[in-house]
Order: structure tokens, then C-alpha cells, then sequence
């Protein structure tokens, strides 16, 4: 018997609580506000302007190329050969940068990034007096510097 109460008693705390909760939800309103504040740092900001401004510089060149000329100082089979070649144009002419490439069997060797022919030329004869075999002036896509805003150019 005592069973029997409990069970109904349960029963109808169950049906008291399910029929208060309905209730309520019919009753709730909600508001609609759609303004956020948000208190931050003011440096943060400019921390995101100069990272923005790192990653312009940076990648900039890597991603800039275009169409141009370049010397091949030297096309061998022989790796020592091509490396000593690199070796020698980095020590006479600094202001050239010297590429390795390999292509199976042979080894090249090119130098410079020229936008205009005519100065490529120039660094051709120069260069020639140095490797007697020839130089040749090729067909290349070269890396292109930008300059960034702001920045002077500097007269020689």
C-alpha cells in the first residue's frame, strides 16, 4: 500500500513539474539586442598594422617575378666545376647573385636578374674576360625587388 502512494505521489510531482514548465515557456520573452562592446588594448591594434606590414615586406619578393635576362657563365657536368664558377662570380662581382641548377647530367650556373638586355650585355663582357668559354645571355624569369612605399631610392 504504502508502494502504491509513493507511486502516485511521484506520478503526480512529475505531471506538477512538467505543466509548471510548460507554463513558463510560454511566458518567456527574450531581447533582442544586438550591440557587443568589446574593451581592448589600443596596442593591439598596432601590433596588427605592423605585422600586416612585416608580411608585405616579406613576402613581397619571394612572390614577385617577371620576365628578364640572366647570364649562364657555365653548363658542366661536373658539380666542383659549376661551384667553383658560382664561387668566382660571387667574389669579382658581389653585386650579382650567382644560381645553381641542376638539370641531370648537367650542372648551370646563371648570374644576375636584368630587367633591360643592354645591361646584361655589359656584365656579358665583363664576365667573359673571366670564363673564356662564353658567356651567354638567356631568356629568364628573374626576381624583380619592389620598393616599398616610403622608401628613397639611393643614388651611386
Amino acid at each position: 500500500m504504502f508502494r502504491f502512494f509513493l507511486s502516485i505521489g511521484g506520478w503526480l510531482l512529475l505531471a506538477l513539474f512538467s505543466s509548471a514548465t510548460a507554463q513558463d515557456s510560454l511566458f518567456i520573452t527574450t531581447k533582442d539586442t544586438a550591440t557587443v562592446s568589446v574593451i581592448k588594448d589600443s596596442r593591439i591594434d598596432e601590433l596588427i598594422q605592423k605585422q600586416i606590414q612585416i608580411n608585405l615586406e616579406t613576402s613581397r619578393n619571394a612572390r614577385r617575378q617577371d620576365k628578364g635576362f640572366r647570364l649562364l657563365i657555365i653548363s658542366t657536368t661536373l658539380r666542383e666545376e659549376a661551384l667553383a664558377a658560382k664561387t668566382k662570380v660571387y667574389s669579382y662581382f658581389p653585386e650579382l647573385k650567382a644560381y645553381l641548377f641542376h638539370q641531370s647530367p648537367y650542372y648551370k650556373v646563371k648570374a644576375g636578374n636584368f630587367k633591360d638586355r643592354k645591361e646584361a650585355e655589359l656584365y656579358q663582357r665583363r664576365l667573359a674576360l673571366l670564363f673564356p668559354k662564353g658567356v651567354f645571355i638567356i631568356n629568364d624569369i628573374i626576381e624583380v625587388k619592389l620598393k616599398i612605399p616610403g622608401e628613397e631610392e639611393l643614388i651611386e
